[in-house]
Parts: structure tokens; sequence; C-alpha cells
């Protein structure tokens, strides 16, 4: 059996990623410009300002019109000469936004296998993703298998079973063009055979159509229910940072349509502006596991509010590196 990871490596662990996220940040996020909310109260002048950069940071017109009304409430009720400065301020409002998003994934000892469905478009780095995931699971000294049900791409079945490889973990798969929904079924009453703990199961990022895409997620998850009526036990979607305000829509279409259990956003480190997390966190009542920053295992850590935020605020410095 793998040793488990202790809680003082895994808050080492944290701390550094949470490091490297503020450091690949710097650059690119607008919020964390502004060194200009040292004190004062919140004028029409500064409320525009601010505005202007929030939206320019992916948070959305109704996120920022919610921090603005925020931020006017605290700054009126907050005034004498021990009265927070305006960047404290925000950082409260933003923590109002996110904390009540970060809750962590738990596997319960109780149910077993524990079905993980990952879903999201072709390039948001999902098979990437469910490798990090399978060895982070794998390293709390829980059994994990792979299902390669993006069966419209034999890249996509290849990349998974070189993860799967690379860290002794089983992959079940058929050739292209298999019935996604058949090949999770099999892997689910394999996990079960073979006394797995928790199954990871690529589904297809992309069909002809978005609707197309959208029933075969449903077709996928109602054959997992056929062998555990709770199953799938999360419904995680991959979601790529760079693209904006389209992976708020793509958050929306993918909730509509299977109800979404969790959120992994990645690509954190390329073009993105960290910002349409908080938009998200505020359009969406679904929980925000992970956050990405690059292609290694160690380049993906818990969703922390507060680390976020802090990275999110942290003065400007034109530095950066990295990509996924």
């Amino acid at each position: 059996m793998k040793e488990r990871t202790g809680p003082q490596e895994a808050q080492s662990s944290s701390a550094g990623f949470f490091s490297r996220l503020r450091h690949r940040l710097h650059r690119r996020l607008g919020v964390g410009q502004l060194d200009w909310l040292a004190g004062g109260q919140l004028d029409d002048e500064l409320a525009e300002q601010l505005e202007d950069q929030l939206l320019l940071a992916d948070v959305g017109v109704d996120a920022t019109r919610r921090i603005i009304d925020g931020l006017r409430r605290r700054s009126a009720k907050d005034t004498g000469p021990g009265s927070e400065s305006m960047r404290e301020l925000l950082r409260e409002v933003l923590l109002e936004i996110l904390q009540p998003r970060a809750h962590a994934l738990s596997i319960p000892t109780a149910v077993r296998p524990f079905l993980i469905l990952m879903v999201g478009v072709n390039g948001a780095g999902k098979t990437t993703t469910i490798g990090k995931l399978a060895k982070r699971i794998s390293d709390q000294g829980l059994s994990v298998m792979l299902a390669a049900g993006d069966t419209y791409r034999a890249a996509a079945i290849e990349q998974l079973q070189a993860w799967g490889e690379r860290n002794a973990i089983p992959v079940i798969s058929q050739e292209p063009g298999a019935d996604p929904a058949a090949v999770i079924f099999d892997a689910f009453e394999a996990a079960r055979a073979r006394g797995v703990d928790v199954v990871l199961a690529d589904t297809a990022g992309r069909l002809q159509t978005q609707a197309g895409l959208m029933r075969e997620l449903e077709k996928v998850v109602r054959g997992a229910g056929r062998l555990d009526e709770a199953a799938p036990h999360e419904k995680m979607l991959v979601l790529d940072a760079s693209l904006g305000q389209n992976a708020l829509n793509q958050a929306i279409e993918f909730h509509e349509a299977i109800g979404l259990t969790g959120i992994a956003m990645t690509k954190l480190d390329g073009g993105a502006r960290g910002g349409i997390l908080v938009a998200i966190a505020d359009r969406l009542d679904v929980p925000i596991r992970f956050l990405g920053i690059g292609e290694q295992a160690s380049d993906m850590d818990v969703f922390d509010a507060e680390q976020f935020v802090d990275a999110l605020l942290e003065p400007h410095a034109d530095v950066g590196e990295g990509s996924t």
C-alpha cells in the first residue's frame, strides 16, 4: 500500500503551489494592479476605475456590480481613524463570493467504487487534469482506475493510457468509435470486481453539435446510474481560464445538462485573467475543486479562496512563466 501524504507535506505543497500561482498571474491580471486602492471612500471616480479593472480581469458585468455594491455598503460604514483600506474591503467582498464555493473533493469510504465523471470541451486540459487527479488520489493511498470514455479521439485514449502507465494505474479502453457509456459502464463493473476505490472517467469534449455533446453526456450519466443509482458520484467540469466569459457560458451549459458537482480551472498560467473564477462563483452554486497552472502533477492543487484572492490582489509585477 502506498504511503499517504501527511498534513504537513500537503500544507507545504499547497503553499508552494499558490506562490507559483501568484508569480504567474502578476502580469496578466487587471485586478492585480489596484495599488491605488490604499484608502479613502468609494467615490464615483474610484468606482468607475475599479469597474474598468474588474471587467478587464474577466470578472463580468454581474459580479462586478455585486462587488461595487458590496464596497459601497462597507465603505459607508467603515469610517474613522481605524477604518480599513479600500483594498482590504475589496478582499472581503471577493472572499464573500468565493469562500462559499471552496470545497475540496471528498471521497467517502462508504462509496466504492467512487465514480468521478470528468467533462469539458476539447482543449481545456481535461485528460491532463484526469492524470494529475489520478496521481493525487493514488498518493493518498486509494486505488484508482481510468476509463477512456473519449472514444471519438484516438489521441485522447493514448494520452490517458500514457498517464496510466506512468503512474501504474489500470486503464479501461475500447477501440476508437466505441460507445462511451459502455466503456464507462465496463470500467465501473471492473472496478467493483477488483475492489478499486475510485474510477476516473474521461468523456468526449466535442461532437458535431453542442446539443449532441450534452445528449451524449446525459446518456453516460444514465448508464452509470444503472450500476449505482448515485453514480456518477462527482461530475467535474474542467474549464480553460484563458477563455474568459466563454468559460462561464460553458459552465452554465454543462450544469444545466448534467448538474455539475465540481469545477477544475486550468491554464491560469497562460493568458488567463483569474477574475473569471469570481464570475463563475457568483453565478453558479458549484464547488470549485482544483486550480491548474502547468503540465506537471504538482501544477494542480485544491482551490483555496483566501490564497487565490491574495494572488488576485497582489501588486503588479512584470514577471511570469509557463502554460496549462
